[in-house]
């Protein structure tokens, strides 16, 4: 009898434990090593878009226990950020579900992944395991952890995130790059936003030099992002900085009152450089490849770092199952993800530029394509109606919004 190939994954966030589920439920031996020693998200919460709940609803059968901490969103709404005017408002839930088969969600992180890690199981799931080296040899892949431990594997998959220490490993050098802007984030319960409209919309307020993304999470809270573009590079060593509570409003003094409202209504002691990597022309070396953020970093402008980890996972998952000699599985699946992942990585590097415009014909023109019928059809379609394990990469969509 054929041994099953010995599987490990390198960081048990939503990218690794979502493969990790879907290579057990084929049978595949699958260990999941992770540096921390608890499992608990850092980052508030996350949005997930129908190209990445379809599985979740259909293949992982998960979709009624995410259900009860989810919030399904209504609509998309693209807002001026001084005067909270409506640009656009695209599409509403029913339509949403009817176009693509599955919902647009927002739900918190830790809710998230206590729901994937309870599907996956405490056996084969190590905390604790910080990588420091993986060794190859004609056989195997040798992981060697900070605590003095080892595992063997025939396959190693670095899911282990923006900062990867898999994707340092195998390139021998750090290629983060800066994007320009930084973040500050919170959750804001439902008491504090009286003065927020559509509180069951994702919405987008748009302005010179920054924009604020929200968005519903289970139990009537938000979740929010205030970007803002920096005019010099990140001073700083980490990619998290402290700042005085209070400071992060100075910029947007003079946005809507409901914009003021919800930035204000919990303490921000921190703001959060936003890097990207370059797109790489190959994922693996080896016994290695990469998955998720570890593989293609994207800044948060299309809300896509999760979901492409969960189209990652799925179609590596699709392409293990599929071929019996790891190196064609892993060439499938480089194939099938690196121009789909470009794609998304241009366009969030590049939809700062026009979030952020100034008032003037530029921020006009923006506007008045955003509110032409088709709008999410142009912009957005090709990416939430993408299905990872059925369609194949193609042309259409993707670049700006112009």
């Amino acid at each position: 009898m054929t041994r099953s190939p010995q599987i490990a994954i390198i960081g048990a966030g939503i990218g690794g434990l979502t493969l990790g589920i879907d290579l057990r439920r084929r049978g595949f031996d699958v260990t999941i090593h992770e540096q921390t020693t608890q499992l608990r998200e850092i980052g508030a919460a996350v949005a997930l878009s129908a190209n990445a709940t379809r599985f979740y609803e259909g293949r992982l059968e998960l979709g009624d226990q995410l259900a009860r901490s989810w919030a399904e969103v209504e609509t998309l709404i693209f807002r001026d950020g001084l005067d909270g005017r409506v640009i656009a408002r695209l599409g509403d839930r029913a339509d949403y579900r009817r176009r693509f088969g599955a919902p647009y969600v927002g739900i918190h992180r830790a809710d998230l992944q206590a729901a994937l890690s309870g599907a996956f199981g405490t056996d084969g799931l190590h905390l604790g395991r910080r990588l420091t080296g993986i060794r190859e040899t004609s056989t195997e892949a040798v992981l060697e952890f900070a605590d003095g431990s080892t595992a063997n594997a025939d396959l190693v998959i670095g899911a282990d995130g923006a900062r990867s220490t898999v994707r340092r490993l195998l390139l021998g050098y750090d290629d983060t790059l800066f994007s320009g802007c930084t973040g500050t984030r919170g959750i804001v319960g439902p008491e504090l936003l009286s003065q927020l409209p559509d509180p069951g919309a994702i919405q987008f307020w748009m302005g010179a030099g920054g924009h604020l993304l929200h968005y519903p999470i289970g139990g009537g809270a938000h979740n929010f992002l205030l970007v803002r573009r920096e005019g010099i590079p990140w001073p700083h060593e980490t990619w998290v900085a402290g700042i005085d509570d209070g400071s992060h409003l100075a910029d947007f003094a003079d946005w809507h009152p409901a914009v003021r409202q919800l930035i204000g209504a919990v303490g921000v002691t921190e703001r959060w450089a936003l890097y990207h990597r370059p797109p790489l022309s190959r994922w693996s070396r080896g016994r290695i490849t990469l998955l998720g953020d570890a593989a293609h970093a994207l800044v948060p402008h299309h809300g896509q770092g999760a979901n492409q980890s969960i189209e990652d996972a799925i179609v590596l998952a699709d392409q293990l199952g599929a071929h019996t000699d790891l190196d064609h599985a892993r060439a499938a699946y480089e194939r099938l993800r690196r121009g789909r992942t470009r794609k998304v990585q241009y366009a969030s590097i590049t939809a700062a530029d026009v979030l952020h415009l100034p008032p003037g014909p530029r921020a006009d023109r923006r506007n008045a394509r955003l509110a032409q019928a088709g709008a999410f059809d142009r912009h957005l379609a090709w990416i939430h109606g993408f299905d990872a394990s059925a369609d194949e990469p193609d042309d259409a969509g993707g670049g700006t919004w112009w």
